[in-house]
């Protein structure tokens, strides 16, 4: 198994051929308590049977560093720009997903050809420039899915790459200051080594990324979040114990992950995460402007104090 350690806006305008919810029943389902009960610091209930101190802080990538869900949406609709694509063939316009309905459809289907599998199945497979009828066959269908998602991959990267997209608020300060007080300093994300680099080097840049203790991509490991292997595995590559580890995670799968894993995590939440129930975060965020280091060092001081 590979791991890497010690080495190293543009806006699209609404739509009007987005598609409702009202469409999709399954979509309709999913309910999320309100983020307003989870405002205040709330007393993680991970185990504190041993003193805890903050030796290292691990951070989540998408959502955390980089609110990129919002950027992935726009890489689809250019993409769908791109070939045409018109869902269903009807459509006077190409394809656009509103920020709404990728809001909730990112949380329901997890990976880009799913979720394009996933739509087409439910709405009609489109025409397009690659196709002028919609598909039928399973390795026609296959070859669109798959000329979209390399479109958009690389759409993606040029958006990233273009100088317009910033880390979110605080989080390169607090990376700092974690470095300059002599905490170990890792990023631990489900998504591709490849896509999770291009990130790091154009938002924290060159000389931050190169500088983590440790770096550890969904390529690293056999299971993926809500798993803790890629938590338990930074923190063995780390040499710290899972009790000194204080993960930052955005969505309530990293959540899981890390308390499965014995870390404290706080949640700085995104806008489509922020009704996911976060009840097992010893404190939530809208962003980490106003948290500093001392702050999650007076976090962790307070589970051991309440256990």
């Amino acid at each position: 198994m590979a791991v890497s350690c010690s080495h190293s806006s543009i806006l699209l305008p609404p739509s009007t051929s987005s598609v409702g919810f009202n469409r999709f029943p399954r979509l309709q389902t999913l309910r999320f308590k309100s983020r307003n009960v989870y405002q205040k610091a709330r007393i993680s209930t991970v185990s504190a049977s041993s003193s805890r101190s903050l030796e290292a802080l691990i951070f989540d990538c998408d959502g955390v560093i980089l609110e990129s869900e919002n950027l992935h949406r726009q890489a689809y609709n250019d993409a769908f720009a791109h070939f045409d694509v018109r869902c269903p063939p009807s459509s006077s316009e190409s394809l656009n997903w509103s920020l709404e309905f990728y809001d909730k459809f990112q949380n329901l289907v997890g990976g880009g050809k799913p979720k394009m599998r996933w739509y087409f199945r439910e709405n009609g497979w489109p025409t397009s420039t690659l196709f002028e009828s919609p598909p039928e066959s399973d390795d026609d269908r296959a070859k669109l899915i798959d000329s979209l998602q390399d479109w958009k991959t690389e759409r993606y990267k040029e958006i990233i790459m273009s100088g317009s997209v910033e880390a979110r608020p605080g989080v390169i300060r607090l990376m700092d200051e974690a470095r300059a007080a002599g905490k170990k300093l890792a990023v631990c994300s489900a998504a591709t080594k490849s896509s999770v680099i291009l990130c790091l080097e154009n938002l924290i840049q060159i000389e931050r990324f190169q500088g983590l203790d440790c770096f550890l991509a969904g390529d690293d490991v056999k299971e993926k979040k809500p798993d803790p292997s890629i938590y338990i595995t930074a923190a063995e590559k780390l040499g710290v114990s899972v009790n000194d580890c204080l993960v930052i995670e955005d969505s309530v799968i990293g959540l899981q992950a890390a308390t499965k894993a014995g870390m404290s995590c706080v949640i700085t939440y995104t806008s489509s995460t922020s009704d996911q129930d976060f009840k097992e975060a010893i404190s939530v965020y809208p962003d980490l402007t106003n948290v500093s280091l001392k702050d999650l060092e007076t976090l962790l001081q307070t589970i051991v104090t309440a256990a």
